[in-house]
């Protein structure tokens, strides 16, 4: 929050100076010799009125006395001056970037710092408040650097203090009893008067909402300085950096909003009022809402074929995850098997086809058929309808037995066009270890797994991963080979169709590494993994650009498939680029970090991958109110003796040092109080009465005594 660069100006030499004064230091107490000097002068009044010979010659021998007990000294002090301080507060805050404010600040603080330096018996600091800290984003806050800059002077020492600003600050005490002591506080306002603003405020909005609902927003745009007058304003508005609609709202009203939320992790909506004529900036005609999207249930249909090893495998993982509802289904009994037993002896229930596959079928967030083949179950209308489900935004994953190599493979119906392995007919039987492929060691779903060496080149192995038995071998026509089996053959493939995901296993061995044979494997991570993918969970995009905030840091993260370098641009509020510095961290992983240096929306983006960045709190106090004003700091500069001054008028007021008590701001000057304390660097003591002088006056005071009592 506070720079001190340079925080001493400069300190002029000390002033030394001489003073010399009578001192006395009694041999006895004050009250005892102003008792014998009492007695004295009434014995010597009594003998002038009685006439008595040699009275004004024992009066002189006890003044003598008299002095001699009182122990008369010259004494001289060499006193140094103990400078004084004068604080010079420079705001730098992104608010000093509109208009000719900047400017002025730096010519007004170089003028006034000149002016200070040239007093004798002042040290000048001078304190830039800027970007040190992520509060100065938010917030001008001159009193705590102030506080800072003169912890180790006494307020009585500082001379005074002058504020180079637009007079916005968010730190002014509520009353002048913190600032007892300290000299005048002079105001130097680098704005102009008479500003006029446009601001758009986000009055409510919610930190989350459930995805697939909408999330309500509360907005007013208000005409500074007539707050609360009338006329219409346009609002756009955006949702993740596309734009979604355009209002006409009424000034100094509150407005309600309303914008789906579509994904689950950060959902940012930015909204952008049309700017005034002649307004100040227009950095507070934006802001922007981050609402962080949950999912309330994952729905997820699980079909089995029929019963195997490691159909439970699937059951479990699922159940085990909070957030999913499972509907499970085995093909038990194929319309084909007919042994006579009778309907209504079966412990079965009928596999409700049409409610599943034309009814409900798009309230499921993911559709699994595991070791499924054409059995005379599920006409090819549906088969269709599952391929249509995909391409409009849903998730579909198969798990590859035996029969998917075979004539009734379901690659034989309308979900051989979504799915991207093509089966060539043939079945690897024997041991393999599965591996990460150059994507794998990319890709989100199963970069990073236990088991796996990761290395920066795009290389990965499992070493220790189980074996298995058996792989139907395909042919990729579309998506990205994850990991690879016997012969480097393709053992899952990832891909997209349309707006929805795909997901492909060619093997059913995977309930092995579950029992832990052969070492085990990840299966249960790999499970919940593929299954988020599916369902779009942020966290597991392949290709993504992510920008978070932390205080004044905004840290960029960039994941790319294609292993390419990641070159990212960010854009400012105030439409100012810049490039981020991206380090490598994990194949396909980059990551930088800069500093932002106003609050407000961040535009993130690398080639086509566009995000935003949010930094600020809603509605920071530094966009309430940009306007130049007198009105924050009146009290406080009037409490202590200050007064304000407005650059635009031209010439700085002159300097003046003024002693305690003074009158502190007059016409055309700024008062620096002045402390008058010193430090004593030299003492002499020059006794006024030497002892041989003393014996002199008194023998010879008491010989004219006995002489003139003798005639």
């Amino acid at each position: 929050m506070m720079s001190m660069a340079p925080l001493i100006g400069a300190q002029s030499a000390a002033t030394v100076t001489r003073t010399t004064a009578i001192d006395f230091a009694p041999f006895l107490p004050v009250w005892l010799i102003a008792v014998f000097a009492i007695l004295i002068a009434a014995t010597s009044v009594y003998g002038l009125y009685r006439r008595a010979p040699g009275v004004m010659v024992r009066l002189g021998v006890c003044t003598v006395l008299i002095l001699v007990l009182a122990n008369p000294s010259l004494e001289r002090e060499d006193r140094a001056a103990i400078a004084d301080t004068a604080v010079i507060l420079v705001d730098e805050t992104p608010s000093q970037r509109y208009g000719a404010r900047r400017e002025r600040a730096e010519q007004a603080a170089a003028e006034l710092q000149e002016r200070l330096e040239s007093e004798e018996n002042l040290e000048t600091r001078v304190v830039r408040v800027g970007l040190d800290g992520p509060a100065s984003l938010e917030q001008t806050r001159l009193f705590d650097a102030l506080d800072q800059a003169v912890a180790d002077t006494p307020r009585r020492r500082i001379g005074s203090v002058f504020m180079v600003t637009d007079g916005q600050v968010h730190d002014v005490p509520s009353g002048v009893g913190t600032l007892d002591g300290i000299g005048p506080i002079h105001t130097l306002l680098t704005g102009e008067r008479n500003e006029i603003d446009r601001r758009l405020t986000i009055v409510q909005a919610p930190s989350y909402g459930i995805v697939g609902q909408d999330a309500s927003v509360t907005v007013r745009i208000d005409d500074l300085p007539e707050v609360g007058a009338s006329g219409m304003a346009r609002v756009d508005a955006t949702v993740d950096g596309e734009h979604v609609v355009t209002r006409d709202l009424t000034v100094g009203q509150n407005y309600e909003m309303t914008f789906p939320l579509s994904h689950g992790g950060q959902t940012v909506i930015e909204l952008e009022v049309a700017p005034i004529d002649d307004e100040i900036t227009t950095a507070n005609n934006r802001a922007a809402v981050v609402v962080n999207g949950v999912r309330d249930r994952l729905r997820v249909l699980l079909v089995s074929g029929e019963p195997h090893a490691g159909q439970r495998a699937w059951r479990n993982v699922l159940k085990s995850d909070p957030a999913v509802d499972l509907v499970h289904f085995t093909i038990l009994r194929p319309p084909e098997k007919q042994d006579g037993t009778p309907i209504n002896e079966l412990s079965l229930i009928s596999f409700p086809i049409r409610e599943l596959f034309e009814i409900s079928l798009f309230e499921f967030d993911l559709v699994i058929f595991d070791q499924y083949q054409r059995r005379g179950v599920l006409p090819s209308t549906y088969f269709h309808n599952i391929a249509d489900y995909v391409r409009r935004g849903g998730a579909f994953l198969e798990a590859s037995g035996p029969d998917f190599a075979q004539p009734f493979s379901i690659y034989r119906t309308p979900l051989g066009s979504i799915l991207p392995g093509e089966p060539t007919g043939d079945i690897v039987e024997r041991a393999f270890r599965p591996g990460l492929t150059e994507d794998g060691t990319r890709h989100p779903v199963t970069a990073g797994l236990s088991g796996v060496a990761n290395g920066l080149n795009g290389s990965g192995e499992a070493a220790d991963w189980g074996r298995w038995f058996r792989q139907i071998v395909v042919r990729p026509t579309a998506g990205a080979t994850v990991m690879s089996g016997a012969d480097n053959q393709p053992l899952m493939i990832l891909d997209r169709v349309g707006e929805g995901r795909v997901a492909q296993l060619m093997s059913d061995q995977m309930w092995l590494w579950g029992r832990g044979y052969d070492g085990g494997g990840p299966q249960s991570e790999i499970i919940r993994r593929v299954a988020h993918w599916l369902m779009k969970e942020p966290e597991l995009e392949e290709n993504d650009l992510v920008a978070t905030t932390n205080g004044a840091t905004i840290t960029v993260e960039r994941r790319r498939l294609d292993g390419e370098e990641a070159t990212v641009t960010l854009t400012s509020p105030s439409g100012q680029e810049a490039r981020v510095d991206m380090t490598r961290t994990a194949p396909g992983r980059w990551q930088g970090q800069t500093a932002a240096t106003e609050p407000g929306v961040y535009r993130v983006a690398d080639n086509d991958e566009t995000t935003l960045a949010v930094v600020g709190a809603l509605n920071p106090p530094a966009l309430r109110d940009v306007r130049t004003t007198e009105e924050k700091l009146a009290g406080i500069v009037s409490s202590t003796g200050g007064r304000f001054h407005w650059l635009e008028d031209g010439d700085m007021p002159a300097i003046r040092r003024v002693d305690a008590g003074a009158p502190t701001q007059g016409p055309g000057w700024m008062g620096v109080r002045r402390s008058g304390d010193y430090l004593v660097t030299g003492v002499s003591d020059i006794p006024l009465l030497p002892a041989v002088l003393v014996l002199l006056l008194l023998v010879g005071g008491l010989l004219a005594a006995w002489r003139r009592e003798g005639q």
